[in-house]
């Protein structure tokens, strides 16, 4: 599958231009590598977003699986994982985050989901954004917006459950929206901050379809957040602000470079030193 090709032409992994596989720079857009060493064409077979969304896939199902297992007795209703075995795994919110000062939380907790429903509406975002987002930004830049939304998303829950919700918490509405969580998890955030770069890539580029859709969905997933019981409005409202600041300092007009895709992939590496972190960290708190 990841076979090199060392002559030949192929398609520049940023613009589509045909280039040749050992061109030092792309002539259309200037990319260093355009042929990524003779593996674009390997690279090209796992999609648009490089295999991202089934790479997520996987991991988030891999562990909701077993946040399930760990902790059996523990399970509610449609197979709800028990919250001693999403903490265990790296759930955020202010508990996590500000009591038992396990701050990488905001990395891990996109990954790890409340319930079967939680998880499958979420996989079922994730499959058709992350891929449309990948096409404008690139593949690299989709995995940072990703990561960043979904740090910001967790962080501004974090801060807000732990400042402002014992004084707004039990208001009506307002604290639902701005209480924050105790407790957090799922990849809400993270697909809010798709949107967010779908928004911030309309208003770069002048394409009111693309914001607007962005819009829509981001508005349309908010009024389900205030109309239904147990979602983080905070972490999705830092989702979304996170997404369009990423958008913002990584220009989609620019064509991705070398970096952007070390960048995705360090972002994708660190997740995982702090889902194992998270395990290690949590077995003795919850052993006590």
């Amino acid at each position: 599958m990841f076979k090199r090709q060392t002559i030949g032409s192929v398609i520049c992994t940023s613009c589509g231009t045909l280039v040749g596989v050992n061109d030092a720079v792309c002539y259309n857009c200037n990319r260093r590598n355009p042929g990524l060493w003779g593996f674009a064409p390997a690279f090209r077979r796992l999609g648009q977003d490089l295999g991202f969304v089934p790479l997520v896939m996987g991991g988030t199902i891999a562990l909701y699986v077993l946040s399930l297992l760990v902790d059996l007795a523990g399970m509610r209703p449609i197979l709800a994982p028990s919250s001693m075995a999403i903490r265990l795994l790296g759930a955020s919110g202010a508990y996590p985050v500000f009591v038992e000062g396990r701050w990488w939380t905001v990395l891990t907790a996109g990954w790890l989901h409340g319930g079967l429903i939680h998880i499958v509406l979420n996989m079922l975002w994730i499959r058709q954004l992350a891929p449309a987002v990948a096409e404008l930004y690139g593949p690299g830049r989709m995995v940072v917006v990703y990561t960043l939304a979904g740090v910001m998303g967790f962080t501004f829950t974090s801060v807000a459950g732990y400042y402002l919700g014992p004084l707004i918490g039990n208001v009506p509405l307002i604290g639902r929206l701005l209480g924050g969580a105790g407790l957090s998890v799922g990849a809400s955030a993270p697909i809010f901050g798709l949107l967010g770069a779908l928004v911030y890539y309309g208003n770069r580029t002048g394409s009111r379809h693309v914001r607007e859709a962005g819009l829509q969905y981001a508005l349309m997933m908010g009024i389900f957040g205030l109309i239904m019981p147990g979602i983080d409005n905070q972490a999705h409202l830092g989702g979304f602000v996170g997404g369009y600041v990423a958008g913002l300092l990584l220009d989609p007009l620019k064509p991705e470079r070398i970096d952007h895709l070390v960048g995705g992939a360090a972002c994708l590496v660190i997740t995982l030193v702090a889902v194992v972190a998270s395990f290690v960290t949590a077995l003795p708190l919850l052993l006590n």
